[in-house]
């Protein structure tokens, strides 16, 4: 057996061993493309999750098909394009779409419960480690919960945007071992394989460098908003909460339990070892970031040195921000080096960029913080 040989099946015996579980499911699967949901999809996909939950396993879904569900009741006989049109047909969808996985679960004698979030639900701290104690007790309790993006009333600026992002929020809001993102495409390929008949499926990713990154190419289904770019982010999303993600032909029988098994299914990515704590997580992944601020070289190499980012290595600020925002810190070629919160507002970190921690007080008219992010509030997003 060669290296590579036996590192993939270490790590497909990790994937065996995970005892807490999110699986997503995207709405082309829910629907096959159809404008109804396929109930007896849906039923032996929760048939197999009651298997891992006998196994001792704990399960999240994170679920899309609220506006699919509910597009065929506004009588449109088109998609929703309008955001009231999509609101419209979540509110229409939901209620349906929680009954499909009601009665499936209930066949089993498990229960389910829903957990609605918008991206301002994760934002918000005290939000966020209410949602995280939700699901921490609904595990406990054995039920299943059903976690949704709240379709009826979020807003273009407060969106995941998909929810293979919320899927990885959540991933990290718990402390999963494995993220299975199921999809309608086997896994990653090294070229689009709608295109190239000899394309190859990619089995393992230890890291998803900026090769990996250009083999995603953009949203292909009809029905839901994602595509390989964002599972390829949520993934390296889960990587740094110690999580490692699957993504899998959904499509496929017993996808699920061949995957549990650590039978080689899709691609696996590979979780980082020096996972992030969740404070730190919720940084870096649940706050939108205000502005940015680019660095200098010196900067630049003390942010991934792990210290503290000072006005002095600030060449330049952009956005508006205030006090305590998240912003992102930027290399001198503008590649995202980080991200923390500011102890100086946008108009602030304009005057004293470039000056040292002695000006600030001549400057401002009052002397504050002497780093502009501490290292205790910054996260490092790249190596």
């Amino acid at each position: 057996m060669s290296r590579h040989e036996s590192n993939a099946a270490a790590a497909w015996q990790r994937v065996a061993q995970a005892r807490r579980v999110i699986i997503k499911i995207g709405s082309q699967l829910l629907t096959a493309g159809q404008d109804h949901l396929q109930r007896d999809w849906i039923g032996r996909r929760c048939r197999e999750v009651c298997l891992a939950l006998a196994a001792g396993r704990q399960a999240v879904i994170v679920t899309s098909g609220a506006i699919a569900a509910g597009t065929a009741r506004l009588h449109l006989g088109r998609k929703p394009l309008l955001l009231r049109e999509k609101q419209a047909a979540a509110a229409a969808g939901q209620g349906v779409l929680m009954q499909c996985y009601e009665e499936a679960f209930i066949a089993h004698d498990r229960s389910v419960a829903q957990i609605l979030l918008t991206r301002e639900d994760v934002a918000h701290r005290r939000r966020y480690l209410n949602a995280r104690d939700t699901l921490e007790t609904l595990l406990t309790l054995g039920l299943v919960p059903i976690v949704n993006e709240n379709d009826t009333v979020v807003v273009e600026e407060i969106c995941f945007g998909e929810n293979d992002t919320l899927a990885a929020l959540v991933a990290g809001l718990i402390d999963a071992d494995l993220l299975i993102l199921l999809s309608d495409i086997d896994g990653l390929y090294d070229h689009d394989p709608h295109q190239h008949d000899q394309a190859q499926l990619i089995p393992l990713v230890s890291h998803i460098t900026a090769d990996i990154e250009r083999l995603a190419g953009g949203s292909g289904s009809q029905v839901g908003s994602g595509g390989m770019v964002t599972k390829l982010q949520a993934a390296r999303m889960a990587a740094r909460s110690g999580c490692m993600t699957v993504i899998a032909n959904g499509f496929c029988e017993a996808v699920i339990p061949r995957i549990l098994a650590g039978q080689p299914t899709g691609t696996l990515f590979l979780s980082e070892d020096d996972a992030i704590s969740s404070r730190k997580r919720w940084i870096a992944h649940g706050l939108r970031s205000g502005g940015d601020v680019e660095l200098d070289d010196g900067a630049a190499a003390a942010l991934l040195g792990g210290r503290s980012l000072l006005a002095k290595g600030i060449r330049r600020v952009q956005g508006h921000f205030d006090r305590g925002a998240a912003v992102r810190c930027l290399s001198p070629q503008g590649e995202p080096l980080a991200r923390g919160l500011v102890n100086y507002s946008a108009d602030e970190l304009r005057r004293i960029a470039g000056h040292h921690s002695s000006e600030f007080e001549a400057i401002l008219g009052f002397r504050g913080d002497d780093e502009v992010i501490h290292r205790d509030n910054l996260v490092v997003l790249t190596t």
